[in-house]
């Protein structure tokens, strides 16, 4: 099987190669510990091995995206191009240059609360509604890369909530992640064009792909912040973690009156994997391990 690498060769070999295709991969820490950094280099890095860099879908619901554009452009001269529109021409999913984007920021400038509980009767009603309308535009989003050469995708902006079932990102994500990404491609086809699905039938054949060869990686913001606490971390039935294919922690460390950075790859199914806790910099060059 041909490994998803990470365009962090220190990582990689940590993984026996890279990540596996078909499977989902988190990435987990505090804010500010290098998720961003390391999404955009697997993202990136698609360039070189798929010939089409991976898609960002940022679920941050509070403020503004994760940084995203500066890092891609400072890394890896990479201007992103944000999908902007809630309504796309379903005709324009066949053109490359309509279709093929970047990034989609779905709850931009929100400023919306990220579990069910923070939240009132009529402003869930709200929220639910806001959401419906927004996933025609995310399934669009996907599946205009995906038919157009994408194979990985990097899913950010998931903030902590002492329970993962009373989030709302996560139910979100939940969907994109079964309904979307796991989906034959026809049946994606279907949910988007409804209707239309017959008259679009034979370009749907002409553009199809095999969802088994997309990767997801999703970044997972933690309340905790040293490495120790997140290898402790218990698991709960339906957490995110239990459904992974592949875990990986990065925290912080301390050794005396110096603290440090480290990553651990907790999981990594299917594969062989060093059990090291590797000591990695945040650099100008991103994610840098040793």
């Amino acid at each position: 099987m041909t490994r998803l690498q990470t365009g962090i060769a220190g990582l990689d070999d940590l993984l026996g190669g890279g990540l596996l295709p078909g499977t989902l991969t988190v990435v987990m820490g505090a804010t500010g510990i290098g998720k961003t950094q390391l999404g955009l280099s697997y993202a990136n890095q698609g360039r070189q091995q798929e010939g089409e860099p991976g898609i960002l879908f940022d679920l941050t619901a509070r403020g503004d995206s994760q940084n995203h554009d500066d890092y891609s452009q400072r890394l890896f001269d990479w201007p992103l191009t944000q999908q902007t529109s809630d309504r796309l021409n379903l005709a324009e999913i066949w053109n490359r240059q309509s279709a093929r984007h970047d990034s989609m920021h779905i709850f931009r400038h929100r400023g919306r609360r990220v579990t069910a509980s923070d939240m009132d009767a009529q402003q869930w009603r709200e929220w639910k509604y806001e959401q419906a309308k927004k996933l025609d535009a995310a399934i669009a989003f996907f599946y205009g890369n995906f038919a157009h050469g994408v194979r990985r995708c990097v899913i950010d902006g998931v903030e902590p909530a002492d329970k993962a079932v009373d989030s709302i990102q996560f139910e979100l994500f939940e969907y994109i992640y079964h309904q979307i990404l796991r989906k034959e491609h026809d049946w994606v086809a279907r949910d988007l064009f409804r209707v239309a699905f017959r008259e679009n039938a034979d370009r749907v054949e002409s553009h199809a792909y095999d969802h088994n060869q997309i990767g997801c990686l999703l970044l997972y913001t933690s309340h905790e912040v040293m490495l120790d606490d997140l290898i402790t971390r218990p698991i709960q039935s339906g957490d995110v973690l239990s459904n992974a294919n592949t875990i990986i922690y990065l925290g912080k460390t301390r050794e005396g009156a110096r603290m440090g950075r480290a990553l651990y790859v907790a999981k990594h199914r299917g594969s062989a994997s060093h059990e090291s806790i590797v000591p990695f910099e945040i650099t100008d060059q991103g994610l840098v391990i040793g």
